[in-house]
C-alpha cells in the first residue's frame, strides 16, 4: 500500500491507509460491492477519495456540494440496472428506509419522497405541493437560500410573507412570534433553511420549529447542507418536512434530492400541487404503489447513494461524520487565523459546514488569481456569496480529512506569498 499512497498526489501523508477487502466492503444483492478502496484507518476504516488505480487523483472540492467522494462511490456509478429491475427496486427501498434511519424517525409517522434534480427541485416540489392556497407560508429568511424560496413561491402565484434579516444574524424569535401574531397569523406554514451556506450561518432548526409548531403552524425545513452531519430531532423540531440532497453531507453525487416527510401531513397535499412532475404527494403515492418513480429515475445516483449510506454507517453515523467535518473546519480556522485571514461570521455564529472569509486588505490581492492558483495546486474553494462584504467560503464537508485541510492551508499559504500579499485582517467593525 506504500506505493499506492505514494503514486496518489491526494494520499494523506499522515493517515494509516491500507486496502479495503472485498469482504469488508460486502453490500445488499443487486448493489455495488466496493473495489479495495484505499482506508483511513483513523475513521473506522471509511473508503477515501484516493483511486488506487491512478497516478493523479480528482482534485479536491472545498465546497458546499457537488463534493469529494469516495473512490467506492464513485465506482458505483458504474453500475449499470434497469428502472424498473426488481434489484433497482430493492435499492430504492433500501435508500428510503436507509434515510428514515439517518433521520432517526419512524416509518410508521415518517416516509421519504426522492425527487428527480438538484436540491431546489425538492424545495419547490414541497413548497408548491404542500401549501394551503389560501393561507400561505411565512418564509424566515438570512441568506441567498432562504429568499430562493420566495422567487419558487412567485412563480406559482403562493402567497407568502418574508422575515429577512442580515446573513450574519440568526432570526429574532420574540419578532418571529410578533409577525405570526399578526401579519402572517393567517399562513399554514413556516419555512426555514437550516445551515445558510450564503455566510455559513446555522439557524436554531429546534427553537424555530417549536415556535412554528406553537402558533399551529406546519414546519418546512430546508436542511440542504447539514442533513447526515447536524443531529436534528424531528420530534424536538416538530418537523413535517425536511429537504436536503443526495450530494451534500451523505457524500453522494448529484442527480436526485429527497424529502422526509410527516405522513398526515403529506396526505393533507392530495391534489394540491400545481405542477405535475413536481407534485410531492403524487410522487411518493407512485413509488408506494408499484416501487417505482413515475417518470425516468436518476438510477446512477441512487445506486451510488445506497454506497454512500452504507459509507455514513461504516464512519459511525451523524455524530461521527459531524466530528470529522468539525475537525476539519478547525483545522482550517486555525491554520487562517495564524495567515491572518478573517471569518465573515462571529465565532458563536459559524457552522462547521462552510466558512466565509473576508478578502484581504492588501493592494496585491486577487481573488481570481488567488482561486486559480489554488485549482492548479488541486484545491477547488467557493467564491463569496454574502451581501455587504467581498469574502471567498472553503467548505469542510465530502469526502475530506483534517490532513486534506492542512494541505490545502499550505497551498494558501504558498499561493500568499507568490501573489506577495498579506493576508491581514479588515476592520473589526465589518457588520
Amino acid at each position: 500500500m506504500q506505493r499506492t499512497a505514494k503514486m496518489a498526489s491526494h494520499a494523506a501523508s499522515r493517515v494509516c491507509l491500507r486496502s479495503m477487502s472485498s469482504s469488508a466492503a460486502a453490500a445488499p444483492a443487486g448493489s455495488f460491492t466496493a473495489a479495495k478502496p484505499v482506508l483511513n484507518a483513523k475513521y473506522n476504516n471509511l473508503p477515501t477519495h484516493i483511486d488506487p488505480n491512478r497516478p493523479v487523483q480528482d482534485k479536491l472540492l472545498f465546497t458546499p456540494g457537488p463534493l469529494t467522494t469516495s473512490y467506492s462511490v464513485k465506482q458505483a456509478l458504474t453500475t449499470d440496472l434497469g428502472s424498473r429491475d426488481v434489484a433497482f427496486q430493492q435499492v430504492i427501498r433500501d435508500v428510503r428506509s436507509g434515510l428514515l434511519d439517518v433521520a432517526g424517525v419512524s416509518a410508521a409517522e415518517y416516509t421519504t419522497v426522492p425527487v428527480q434534480g438538484s436540491g431546489t427541485f425538492a424545495i419547490e416540489a414541497t413548497l408548491c405541493s404542500v401549501i394551503d392556497r389560501k393561507k400561505g407560508v411565512l418564509v424566515i429568511a438570512n441568506g441567498a437560500y432562504g429568499l430562493r424560496q420566495t422567487a419558487i413561491l412567485k412563480a406559482h402565484k403562493i402567497p407568502f410573507v418574508l422575515y429577512e434579516c442580515a446573513d450574519y444574524e440568526a432570526p429574532d424569535l420574540a419578532k418571529l412570534e410578533q409577525l405570526l401574531q399578526t401579519t402572517a397569523k393567517d399562513v399554514s406554514h413556516v419555512s426555514f433553511v437550516h445551515s445558510e451556506t450564503t455566510s455559513g450561518i446555522v439557524n436554531d432548526v429546534h427553537a424555530l420549529g417549536a415556535l412554528a409548531h406553537r402558533m399551529g403552524k406546519r414546519v418546512i425545513v430546508d436542511a440542504m447542507s447539514s442533513f447526515g452531519a447536524y443531529p436534528i430531532d424531528f420530534k424536538k423540531a416538530h418537523l413535517d418536512y425536511l429537504i436536503s440532497s443526495a450530494n451534500k453531507c451523505i457524500e453522494g453525487v448529484p442527480g436526485f434530492a429527497f424529502v422526509i416527510a410527516r405522513k398526515s401531513s403529506l396526505e393533507e397535499a392530495k391534489g394540491n400541487s400545481s405542477s405535475l412532475a413536481l407534485d410531492l404527494y403524487g410522487q411518493c403515492a407512485g413509488l408506494d404503489g408499484n416501487g417505482q418513480f413515475r417518470f425516468t429515475p436518476p438510477t446512477h445516483p441512487l445506486i451510488a447513494f445506497a454506497q454512500a449510506l452504507r459509507e455514513l454507517k461504516i464512519e459511525g453515523g451523524v455524530d461521527a461524520r459531524a466530528r470529522r467535518y468539525k475537525a476539519n473546519q478547525q483545522t482550517l480556522m486555525k491554520g487562517l487565523a495564524r495567515l491572518g485571514f478573517q471569518l465573515y461570521l462571529p465565532a458563536e455564529q459559524q457552522g462547521y459546514i462552510i466558512s466565509s472569509y473576508h478578502w484581504p486588505k492588501d493592494k496585491n490581492w486577487n481573488f481570481e488569481r488567488f482561486y486559480s492558483a489554488l485549482n492548479d495546486k488541486s484545491f477547488v474553494i467557493y467564491p463569496g456569496k454574502v451581501s455587504n462584504a467581498d469574502c471567498f467560503r472553503i467548505g469542510h464537508i465530502g469526502r475530506i480529512f483534517p490532513e486534506d485541510t492542512e494541505r490545502l492551508v499550505q497551498a494558501i499559504e504558498e499561493v500568499c506569498k507568490e501573489m506577495k500579499t498579506a493576508a491581514f485582517a479588515p476592520p473589526s467593525a465589518k457588520l
